[in-house]
């Protein structure tokens, strides 16, 4: 199993006792709804653990080459949601204004910054905030928490991550099956009327088949596919590490 625990993390740190110029991991969520039987926190948890592993993994492989875990973005793009109950969603324009700021306050001290991003409605800012932190001379990066390999959103996947993650703010009574379509077969009409639109519940996918050991497994591949990209992967147009094994990535 991958280590989770015992990554460097700058929330615990005093000052003096920070690296030079460390590499960076910023786990960025959002704050929204994942069904009745999942936390509002969802993705951030998800974002945070991947990091957190992810930056344990790199210390093993490379220990003179320092990293450090920033605290997660919580608050992000999140309208498609906005429907639902206790959605907080700051909307593309101020995430991107932001993380712009973020990245100017810690390219100051930090070398590399990566952001690991597990909210698939966090894309297309990621793109443009990397394009033009990339355009002012910066070194930044983003790679995804691919979590959607099974079902889209609070569906079999998140929430055996979140029975192996947190398994006391799983509420399995409630957990029922929603809308299973792909996708990309669901997308105009979220874009349209938001996720309510094709789920009342909020759930793509079905979640009742969720397990912890489903879901450690699939944080130890999540982990695993970050800490590859970070260290090998090639830099896309949108800003995105891409692993040559897996995917094709524009230089």
């Amino acid at each position: 199993m991958t280590p989770h625990t015992g990554s460097a993390q700058l929330s615990r740190m005093a000052w003096p006792a920070l690296p030079e110029r460390p590499l960076v991991l910023v786990p960025l969520g959002s704050f929204e709804q994942h069904g009745p039987h999942l936390p509002l926190d969802t993705d951030t948890r998800i974002a945070d653990a991947v990091a957190r592993g992810a930056a344990g993994r790199l210390r093993q492989r490379r220990p003179r080459e320092p990293v450090v875990v920033a605290p997660s973005v919580v608050y992000a793009a999140s309208g498609e949601h906005q429907s639902f109950p206790g959605t907080i969603s700051i909307g593309n324009e101020a995430l991107r204004f932001m993380l712009v700021e973020l990245v100017r306050s810690m390219c100051v001290w930090s070398g590399r910054i990566v952001f690991v991003n597990a909210h698939g409605g966090n894309l297309r800012c990621l793109a443009e905030t990397a394009r033009q932190l990339t355009e002012e001379g910066q070194d930044v990066a983003w790679v995804p928490c691919q979590t959607e390999t099974v079902d889209a959103h609070a569906g079999h996947t998140e929430t055996s991550l979140m029975l192996h993650l947190v398994p006391d703010l799983v509420d399995m009574t409630l957990a029922r099956k929603g809308n299973p379509a792909p996708i990309a077969e669901l997308l105009p009409a979220i874009i349209a009327g938001g996720v309510s639109a094709v789920s009342p519940s909020g759930v793509l996918g079905d979640p009742t088949t969720a397990t912890a050991e489903g879901g450690a497994r699939v944080l130890d591949d999540l982990v695993a596919d970050v800490a590859t990209r970070i260290e090998d992967g090639r830099l896309g147009t949108d800003g995105r590490l891409c692993s040559a094994q897996a995917e094709p990535c524009r230089p």
